[in-house]
């Protein structure tokens, strides 16, 4: 068992699951967990977990067993010192006769999950992303734990911004999806949400300002996704794009928001970011349930037999889907899905029109 990628509150509460089940199970059940993810399959660096390994790690965030990126583009290179790490990895799981290998983790994680399978290995996989944005899967886990953070911030940010009658700009995790910010944003009633998926207009984005100020709204939230983008900047090339963001003056699209909105409409702005806060702390209790129900049906699929799949919520059912059929694909907001159409009838605005 490994937990690859980023970190996120349900980690341990996913392996419990796991391990509590095979426990009950079988008689005989041996877990071997392998430390900071992919890593440690590679350089053989693990530790062989008891049942009181997973004792009171329900409500504990993080990862008992560490974890790290392994970018999945660099799996194929070898490390530092010349070694295959698909090689390298292949050995690790045959050295200690596994039976399965079970990977928690997001999009990168379940790709590299995937490879393994092709190469021959056993392999069960979770889904892990305060992101959402697993093809396949309704729900990950780890991102209602990041929506209920995510949230908490833009209500802190509420009291001070009416205080003070300023625009404030939350920034929230999300590179290329938007569902964090989306569900954070309506939750936490941002006026205004801006997601990757919803290029926006600035001239968009300041006339709802002025509007709110014309009707006497003395300050306004704006929830914007870290990778949120304008309309003008998602016309140029992926190169184009690379080059502007690496000569810009501002530390994130959040800062720049704010530096226009503030030149545009001479309103003062203050922009707050949340970061890392929002993989942190114990898990919600939505996510210990599904947490616990992914873990235990992991633990059915090793007892049968059935490898190479990922265990997922359709439905408000726990199922599964081939590795292959996830890996390498992302899930995005529609931007003509009903949950848009419903916070567009509420009156907040993604800046588009």
């Amino acid at each position: 068992m490994l937990t690859s990628g980023g970190d996120c509150q349900s980690l341990n509460a996913t392996m419990r699951g796991v391990a509590k089940a095979l426990y009950n199970m079988f008689d005989d059940v041996e877990i071997v967990g392998f430390e900071e993810g992919y890593k440690g399959l590679m350089y053989a660096d693990y530790q062989i977990l008891k049942p009181g390994d997973f004792s009171g790690i329900l409500t504990r965030g993080g990862t008992i067993l560490g974890t790290s990126r392994q970018p999945f583009k660099q799996m194929r290179e070898p490390d530092e010192n010349g070694l295959d790490k698909v090689e390298a990895m292949k050995h690790t799981y045959r050295k200690l006769r596994l039976e399965c290998l079970v990977v928690l983790g997001g999009n990168g994680s379940q790709k590299t999950a995937n490879l393994l399978r092709e190469e021959g290995l056993n392999i069960v996989s979770l889904p892990k992303t305060i992101d959402n944005d697993l093809w396949g899967t309704d729900m990950t886990f780890g991102f209602q734990s990041a929506v209920n953070v995510a949230t908490n911030a833009i209500d802190c940010i509420h009291t001070t911004a009416a205080s003070h009658g300023r625009v404030f700009i939350v920034e929230i995790m999300g590179h290329k999806v938007g569902w964090l910010t989306l569900h954070a944003g309506i939750a936490g009633g941002a006026d205004i949400i801006l997601l990757p998926e919803i290029p926006y207009d600035l001239n968009v984005v300041c006339d709802a300002l002025k509007k709110r100020s014309a009707a006497g709204k003395k300050f306004s939230i704006i929830a914007v996704a870290e990778g949120a983008i304008s309309k003008e900047d998602a016309a140029l090339s992926k190169k184009e794009l690379k080059e502007k963001k690496k000569n810009s003056i501002y530390p994130s699209i959040a800062y720049e928001i704010g530096a226009k909105i503030s030149q545009a409409t001479g309103q003062e702005v203050r922009v707050t970011v949340p970061g890392h806060m929002q993989r942190g702390g114990e898990p919600c209790p939505y996510d210990r349930v599904l947490s616990t129900r992914l873990g235990a049906e992991a633990a059915e699929l090793i007892k049968k037999g059935e490898y190479g799949y990922m265990v997922v919520v359709k439905d408000n059912e726990i199922t599964k889907i081939p590795l292959s059929e996830t890996a390498g694909k992302l899930k995005y907001v529609d931007p003509n899905g009903s949950i848009i159409k419903e916070a567009k009838l509420v009156g907040i605005s993604f800046g588009d029109k």
